[in-house]
């Protein structure tokens, strides 16, 4: 299946609207028009500065905001735009399960509202390759079928999670550009060129008859990037001209003040290291996506005369996937076949490897490990750790480490060395963008409750009336005119839990008798009845597991064995009869008895043969 090129359109060409570059105010009567013909007034912007805007205003058709994931949390983002009969999807991504949700693979966000209007949907616009952002748009994909939209870098990675879940043929990719335009009904939305910790990743532009929304996307402000394509900050900045109504902004760095570093002090670390380590293997652990870092010790490798060789599936395909699209710049047999790697000397040897996060079955655990089939660490080993740990897997990195460490490798991780740089902006990065947009309305998203709260201070500290902006949650219906923005309804938003081939079927209940499960073990009673006469024939037998250890708690076992002994003789034939009911007694008077023991409470299952 080929990439499509198709309703996209230049910003200059005038298609989409027109422009005046001679001035930065404009008359308010003057018409734009979208892609589609419709039309919606431009706002006089000139003193935005001052929060003023005309009384007179005219109302617009109203927009609509629905944010399905993504505020007060880290991941699943995915947000719906809708005006009249039309809508789109932003992004769609997954996250990675809490402590609290065993078994769980990913969540992602729920579709209920986006399937019960499949009909009005114009398509899905993507900012980027992150799994946050494109990891729950297969599972969307089987239920709706509408064109996505990305950049190449963007739709290469989606194309390989489509063929893993065997729908490639049937959806439509077309390929956009920064700065281009496609049509979405009544909307039009802007692609507009961000920096970020993976190649490719946009922010857009919402033309909407109720005015311009810009939502940045995940993004930073490299004034020096690896591929040396700088933010669009100019873009930024015209679109602030004409008068942005709404800004939806990456909170995800909010609290840390200051600058976000460029990609290139990690370049300077790493040449760094490379001469530290010389004659020893070096071993570099990031994100898969972060194909900028991927490029800067490939650029190492290649002036310590070093091969590479890739470990993680992920890792692989990411990096397969850039060198064919042009993103990675790799000279003619510097990556080696894993099974060449024994060929030569530690010396000449680099690995980069995925388990920056401390996952358990990533390949950098499992070397910690020593479970590793390829690769086993010694104390010739000069390991690199190049991520920052998501919050919550600080353990299970230090626990990488630590084994690590054990086997005699030395180890460099962020804490101790400039191994890794943000991908999000920090707040003079965030003020920037609300100094050059300018806009009415704010509402900051992607990130925890925390986060939304510090960028809404910063937007209060540009200038932004504390009543223009909008700290909303998940499923709120955000409405617009141009005029005032509210929150005027809900609908169906959550938690989609997939385990394993099943999306949904693990609810709160299921993940409730899991960690009572996990917590306190389970107790099967099984009992015999012969269904003719009513009558007990065999039991009751007690079975233990995550309990307690049966031969070890025999008196236990036994005087709990008495107890349902006792209940069972006291119930008639009528009792015996009624299964349900008899369940539900000895279940209630075992869990008792068992608490007032051990003060645990085990989940419990009656099983009734019948004889």
């Amino acid at each position: 299946m080929a990439t499509e090129r198709e309703q996209v359109r230049e910003p200059r060409s005038g298609a989409p609207y027109k422009r005046n570059y001679g001035s930065r105010t404009r008359s308010q009567s003057e018409e734009h028009k979208l892609v589609n013909g419709s039309s919606y007034r431009s706002r006089n912007n000139s003193s935005a500065a001052q929060g003023g805007r005309s009384k007179r205003e005219s109302k617009r058709t109203p927009v609509r905001i629905i944010p399905l994931g993504g505020l007060n949390e880290i991941g699943k983002n995915m947000t719906v735009f809708e005006c009249s009969n039309d809508m789109f999807i932003l992004d769609c991504g997954l996250a990675f399960p809490d402590s609290d949700m065993p078994g769980v693979d990913i969540v992602i966000p729920d579709f209920t509202y986006v399937e019960g209007n499949r009909d009005r949907v114009r398509g899905i616009v993507i900012t980027h390759g992150h799994e946050d952002h494109i990891g729950g748009l297969a599972y969307l994909l089987k239920k709706i079928n509408v064109p996505v939209y990305g950049t190449k870098m963007t739709l290469g990675l989606i194309r390989g999670k489509l063929e893993e879940h065997d729908i490639l043929k049937q959806v439509k990719l077309i390929e956009v550009e920064p700065r281009k335009i496609v049509k979405m009904g009544c909307m039009a939305v802007e692609f507009i060129k961000v920096n970020h910790s993976i190649p490719g990743a946009v922010g857009m532009a919402i033309h909407t008859p109720a005015g311009i929304i810009v939502h940045t996307g995940d993004f930073k402000v490299d004034f020096s990037p690896i591929d040396g394509e700088i933010i669009d900050l100019a873009r930024f900045g015209e679109l602030g001209s004409r008068g942005v109504l709404a800004l939806m902004a990456d909170s995800t760095n909010a609290e840390r003040c200051g600058f976000t570093s460029s990609e290139r002090t990690v370049g300077d670390s790493f040449e760094k290291l490379f001469h530290r380590a010389q004659g020893r293997r070096i071993i570099i652990a990031t994100f898969s996506s972060n194909v900028h870092r991927v490029q800067q010790v490939v650029d190492q490798a290649q002036r310590f005369g070093r091969k590479i060789a890739v470990f993680g599936r992920s890792m692989i395909h990411v990096i397969e996937t850039a060198i064919e699209l042009g993103y990675l710049n790799v000279p003619k047999g510097m990556i080696i076949d894993i099974d060449e790697m024994n060929r030569y000397p530690d010396e000449k040897i680099v690995l980069i490897t995925t388990g920056s996060q401390g996952e358990p079955l990533s390949a950098l655990a499992r070397m910690a490990m020593n479970s590793h089939k390829k690769v086993s660490i010694t104390p010739n080993d000069f390991i690199i750790i190049s991520a920052k740990p998501i919050p919550g897997n600080e353990k299970y990195v230090m626990r990488v480490v630590n084994e690590l460490m054990k086997s005699g490798a030395e180890v460099i991780y962020e804490s101790m060395y400039e191994v890794h740089v943000s991908g999000h902006a920090c707040q003079e990065e965030l003020k920037l963008i609300q100094a050059l947009t300018k806009p009415k309305f704010f509402i900051p998203v992607h990130g925890e409750y925390k986060h939304l709260v510090k960028h809404a201070e910063v937007a209060r500290s540009m200038g932004v009336p504390e009543e223009n902006i909008l700290i909303a949650n998940i499923g709120d219906v955000i409405e617009t005119d141009g005029q005032s923005m509210r929150v005027v309804s809900q609908v169906p938003s959550g938690r989609v839990m997939v385990d394993g081939l099943g999306v949904g079927d693990v609810g709160s209940i299921v993940l409730r008798d899991r960690k009572n499960l996990a917590q306190d073990g389970l107790i099967i009673v099984v009992i015999g009845i012969e269904r003719a006469t009513n009558t007990l024939v065999a039991g009751p037998d007690i079975i233990s597991r995550g309990f307690v250890y049966v031969r070890e708690s025999e008196e236990l076992i036994d005087e709990a064995r008495q107890v349902l002994i006792k209940v069972l003789q006291g119930c008639s034939s009528h009792d015996l009869k009624e299964w349900d009911t008899l369940k539900a007694k000895l279940r209630d008077v075992l869990s008792d008895f068992i608490y007032e023991k051990t003060k645990r409470r085990p989940m419990i299952l009656p099983i009734i043969m019948e004889v």
